[in-house]
């Protein structure tokens, strides 16, 4: 499973940052979470194809998280692409998208946009993955995402041979979840498998200040993505803003017990990412700021 960050800035883009953007890749499937401007460009620098890209995750309405999708759609239809897009976000999605579709002379001659509006809970399931979302404290519908690689159990050959079950067919149907008879004895799938293994987990924030859902929505973690707006220097300054800082961000990751944290929405105020990672280490050692087109590989459990 591969991240790359795609923008990483937060508000305002930089000469070396681009509006947020976030590209996942699972078992050759990619999709984004959140889409901002320059977004699809961004792919093109990244060796990535924007075309591939089947569902994208908003985590809320403010520009900078979404305004990739018009020209990002557009490119689409003009290359003539049927495969349907499906844009889930937090509810006034489909408005956004509507007016977005609706500007000026914009009009889809091939492509097809579906949109999907969630409250939180689970959003989409995959063939081996679920995305689930949680509300967050930034605006009245922001929302925050987790991909969760479904659990998977071991077969245990040793334990099957034991049990008198010849290789072959019948390690593959009990592989598939089907019993088998063996010698006028049912043999079941929980007798050769093992505990069930839990899969791969990326949170991805979008913007909020620090709070329990996304605590517990990151638990057990191996990748917390999180908003990290402002130098914890600045929390006087900054505290009336639905944004965190570095600190805060790696106060959630301890709490969450992840194993790493990014730092993603870095203001154009702050010029030495170093710096900021330092503050965010002196809580969880695991911490680092995000930067464009760094990619993140999550290693199997299995």
């Amino acid at each position: 499973m591969d991240i790359t960050f795609l923008g990483t800035s937060g508000c305002i883009p930089t000469e070396k940052r681009g509006l947020p953007a976030v590209h996942l890749d699972y078992l050759g499937e990619p999709m984004l979470f959140d889409c901002g401007e320059g977004t699809q460009r961004q792919m093109r620098l990244a060796g990535l194809n924007f075309m591939s890209i089947d569902n994208i995750y908003l985590t809320h309405l403010h520009a900078d998280h979404f305004f990739g999708l018009g020209g990002m759609i557009q490119s689409m239809d003009f290359l003539e692409r049927t495969r349907p897009l499906t844009i889930h976000g937090p509810r006034g999605t489909e408005d956004a998208v509507g007016k977005i579709l609706s500007t000026g002379s914009f009009v889809l001659d091939h492509l097809k946009v579906r949109v999907n509006e969630s409250d939180g809970g689970v959003v989409y399931k995959g063939g081996r993955y679920t995305v689930t979302a949680a509300r967050t404290n930034h605006t009245r519908s922001s929302l925050a995402y987790a991909f969760t690689e479904d659990a998977h159990r071991r077969f245990q050959k040793q334990t099957a041979l034991d049990l008198g079950v010849p290789e072959g067919r019948m390690f593959s149907k009990l592989q598939g979840g089907e019993s088998v008879e063996v010698k006028g004895r049912t043999i079941t799938p929980d007798m050769v498998l093992s505990e069930p293994i839990p899969g791969r987990k990326m949170i991805y924030t979008g913007d909020t200040r620090p709070c329990k859902e996304v605590e517990e929505l990151a638990s057990g973690a191996d990748l917390l993505i999180h908003e990290s707006m402002f130098s914890h220097e600045d929390l006087e300054n900054t505290k009336d803003a639905a944004h965190s800082t570095t600190k805060q961000a790696a106060e959630v990751a301890m709490k969450a017990g992840v194993k790493k944290l990014c730092l993603i929405h870095i203001s154009q105020r702050y010029t030495d990412p170093e710096k900021l990672q330092s503050e965010a280490r002196e809580i969880f050692p695991e911490s680092y700021v995000a930067e464009d087109f760094m990619k993140v590989t999550v290693p199997k459990h299995w």
